[in-house]
């Protein structure tokens, strides 16, 4: 708890108030229903991210208790990483969608360095390497961009054997907080080197901002199947601030306190009073337990795992 605790004051500096809401709401910025039916569709999703959170001793066996008792069948081929210096990861094959699938673990707030990684705020450009054709106006937080480097190259030539000897019909990235942000690096890498017959989809819980306006504007158009799920008045979402430059891709659903759930439009949606800008204006309007879950009934973080 006091970690929890910590985590939220040490990113009460991060955040910036969003304009009042105006008169009259623009249509075209209004939320809409996320059918309880589309909702049950992400659980898997969900699985997967909560799972990243697990040992890779009882990923590689897919032995890591209810969340991979819930996904029967899939099928372990890569994983690593220790909780700290390297987040926890994984990819594999998913026969029941024949696809491939990459996860990474989320923030541990009692594991100290990946908690300065989610802090370490400047931004710097993407490498060219592995991410090659990226626009030299997108920029990336610093601290997300070096803990993808990693595991990206391990997780690219895992998941090209894979696409080779599976021959899957798509790949799809998960993640929750920390993790989310790294599914979507790996989301945009992928899609620039994998071919193009080869959809690349991204589902993420807790998003924290990722990267520049240039950054989010190039991913919408090279992901554009993407959900950011964010949950009730969760306050890493809005981190970091819109102030310091960082714009979120759009996707955002964000699931209400009644567990319904709506669809926000744009990138940053701050008209609406049912998305998160308007939910969290502030992180001091936020709950910390609310990035934990739950996501359609699932709960991320290493305690639960």
């Amino acid at each position: 708890m006091f970690a929890l605790k910590l985590l939220s004051l040490l990113f009460v500096n991060s955040a910036v108030r969003s304009n009042p809401l105006p008169r009259h709401l623009n249509l075209d910025k209004r939320a809409t229903e996320f059918s309880p039916g589309l909702l049950a569709a992400l659980q898997p999703f969900s699985l997967f991210a909560a799972a990243a959170y697990c040992v890779p001793s009882s990923v590689q066996t897919w032995d890591c208790g209810d969340f991979c008792a819930r996904l029967p069948g899939f099928e372990p081929t890569l994983v690593g990483g220790d909780g700290n210096a390297v987040q926890f990861f994984f990819v594999g094959y998913w026969p029941q969608e024949n696809a491939v699938v990459v996860a990474h673990q989320g923030t541990d707030p009692t594991a100290l360095k990946s908690i300065l990684t989610d802090l370490f705020l400047p931004k710097g450009p993407l490498s060219s390497t592995l991410f090659p054709g990226v626009p030299t106006s997108v920029s990336v937080h610093e601290g997300f961009r070096n803990e993808h480097a990693l595991t990206a190259t391990k997780i690219t030539d895992e998941v090209k054997r894979l696409i080779t000897t599976k021959n899957p019909q798509k790949v799809i990235t998960v993640g929750h907080s920390l993790g989310a942000a790294l599914a979507s690096l790996d989301a945009l890498m992928l899609r620039l080197v994998l071919p193009a017959s080869i959809p690349v989809s991204s589902r993420t819980f807790g998003l924290p901002r990722v990267g520049n306006t240039a950054f989010a504007q190039f991913f919408d158009f090279k992901v554009p199947d993407f959900n950011r799920v964010n949950n009730d008045h969760d306050l890493v979402p809005i981190i970091p601030g819109r102030f310091l430059g960082f714009t979120h891709p759009q996707g955002e659903i964000h699931i209400q306190n009644n567990g319904s759930a709506v669809s926000c439009s744009g990138n940053d949606n701050a008209t609406d009073p049912q998305c998160t800008i308007k939910a969290v204006p502030d992180v001091q309007d936020g709950n910390i337990i609310d990035h934990l879950g739950p996501y359609n009934g699932v709960f991320m973080g290493n305690s639960f795992c």
